[in-house]
């Protein structure tokens, strides 16, 4: 092994990596030429069989239809729940949180209702800087803390999809190794880190808003915050829920926030400082009409996850709707028990309540189309390449050409023997690199699981070390939320506050780092 050959192996992720932030190329056009240059070495420096290379790619945008197809379905819900006046009525709701406790409101808003609305597959950093803003904080605060609240519970977002992904890649090689990997002991082995990471990110929000004083006032709050979500996490995969887990996370941590909140007398709502437009808007819609739609979403995703229904065993098991692309590994699509099949019918069955007009859906539609395509094939396009780089080195027949061909083996012994014992420090920070090039924890997990593996194998590590490494590194890509250019402009656009996220960024990525490190420090301690 050369260092040639590591160079090239990782030249994708170095190009795609310039691109974005020398030449602010857009993540999904970044990818599409990550991908050609993937396939270009692949084929010319590692032996890799154009069909081969193709016939990956395809089976890349296939496995990636989880979140992929989740993206086009959630800006679907998004689309028809702005267009309705939901979202409007959700807001003013929002608007009489804890008014006279700031930590309780902080946590309540940003972590509990943020965590629990992108389980659900809305994007905090839509819906939240408006809040932010009319509750009296700063434009930076309003940018920053909907960015970086939810990103503890970030695996556990759309339904759990980046856990379900870390499942079916991983997967397979737990079976060739002997090893039992389910959607449970993926939930188990994500809820070791959310009691450290939720805690920071809490003391991290408290430091933007208030410093070292808030950071002391919310220091009880904050613990508790992480505890009530490191245990969530861990009882969602005890009872094999974890679907559902950032749903009820979220729900317990304001649950909690209430509770405090009640305990030291002080209001959960208070609603006088709403003003005529928002007493209007309450008025002329329930808040359970305008969360129908996610209602409605919760109830089917409970009725197919729960084992002891039959839902789960015919859609997960008996219809599969598998496609065969790679030889002897298909892909089991399970589009019936998917998220994104059910937010679509949630979504159609509340507009029974919603009643949306023709003119309406007609924006739905129009809307939809114009704002999916784009993270949708960014999502794909980093699946494409990193089963490329999994099949790199194989022949026509599928038939590896050496042993020495495959980029992820060449890649993963370099690191081991560079590395070595210290590797659990780097996992992580190798997942929050890969989170802020993909764009999303799932792609950071697709890209990067099989490359741990790996390397722990190239240590002489047991398998369950390399799916502690992928689940660090799957923590680390969550983290990258809080450093995205683009969800950062997002947060910054939707209050008009263009230029400021490139202030927010610069505080934002430290507390990334710092949070980071923890995790990395806890990795390095539980493996030995």
């Amino acid at each position: 092994m050369s260092g040639f050959s590591v160079f090239m192996a990782t030249t994708p992720v170095i190009v795609i990596l310039l691109l974005l932030l020398l030449r602010k190329t857009p993540a999904h056009t970044a990818g599409l030429i990550g991908w050609a240059v993937t396939v270009g070495v692949a084929c010319l420096l590692f032996r890799t069989a154009l069909p081969v290379a193709m016939a990956a790619s395809l089976a890349g945008v296939v496995a990636s239809f989880p979140i992929s197809l989740m993206v086009a379905a959630s800006i679907f819900q998004m689309t028809f729940m702005i267009e309705t006046g939901a979202v409007r009525r959700i807001v003013v709701a929002m608007k009489s949180v804890s008014p006279h406790d700031k930590v309780a409101q902080i946590l309540m808003i940003n972590v509990g209702f943020g965590t629990l609305v992108t389980a659900l597959g809305a994007t905090p950093v839509s819906i939240l800087p408006p809040i932010m803003i009319a509750l009296g904080y700063s434009s930076f605060v309003a940018i920053a803390l909907p960015a970086i609240g939810y990103d503890s519970l970030c695996t556990y977002a759309l339904l759990s999809i980046p856990a379900v992904v870390y499942t079916d890649v991983l997967g397979p090689l737990a079976r060739d190794a002997g090893v039992t990997l389910t959607l449970k002991d993926a939930g188990f082995l994500f809820a070791r880190y959310i009691p450290i990471v939720t805690t920071a990110i809490a003391l991290g929000m408290f430091w933007i808003v208030g410093r070292a004083g808030m950071m002391a006032r919310g220091f009880i709050p904050a613990l508790l915050t992480g505890a009530v979500a490191g245990l969530v996490c861990h009882g969602m995969a005890s009872i094999d829920l974890v679907p559902l887990t950032g749903v009820v996370a979220g729900i317990a941590i304001v649950a909690l926030m209430a509770l405090m909140l009640v305990v030291r007398r002080r209001p959960v709502f208070d609603e006088r400082a709403l003003s005529p437009e928002d007493i209007a808007e309450k008025s002329e819609r329930k808040l359970v009409t305008a969360m129908s739609p996610w209602i409605l979403l919760l109830c089917f995703a409970t009725l197919v996850n729960l084992k002891a229904l039959p839902f789960f065993d015919l859609l997960f098991r008996k219809i599969p709707l598998a496609v065969s692309i790679i030889p002897g590994k298909p892909i089991a699509t399970r589009a019936l028990w998917q998220a994104y099949t059910w937010v679509v019918v949630s979504t159609l069955l509340a507009a029974v309540f919603l009643r949306p007009t023709a003119a309406q859906w007609q924006s739905v539609g129009r809307k939809t189309i114009r704002r999916a395509p784009r993270p949708v094939l960014a999502a794909a396009v980093y699946f494409a390449i990193a089963y490329v780089i999994d099949h790199s080195g194989k022949a026509a027949d599928w038939v590896p050409v050496d042993g020495s061909s495959n980029m992820v083996q060449i890649v993963a012994s370099a690191s081991a023997a560079g590395f070595g014992s210290l590797y659990g420090l780097i996992a992580p920070y190798l997942g929050l690199l890969a989170g802020f090039v993909a764009g999303s924890e799932t792609s950071a997990i697709a890209m990067l699981s099989r490359f741990h593996i790996e390397t722990a194998s190239a240590l002489g590590k047991p398998f369950h070390i390399g799916l502690l490494l992928a689940a660090a590194s799957g923590i680390g890509g969550g983290l990258a939320s809080v450093i995205s250019p683009a969800k950062l402009q997002n947060a910054a656009a939707i209050i008009d506050r263009i230029g400021e996220e490139g202030r927010v960024l610069r505080t934002t990525v430290v507390i990334s780092l710092a949070i980071t490190l923890l995790v990395a420090i806890a990795t390095l301690i539980w493996c030995g």
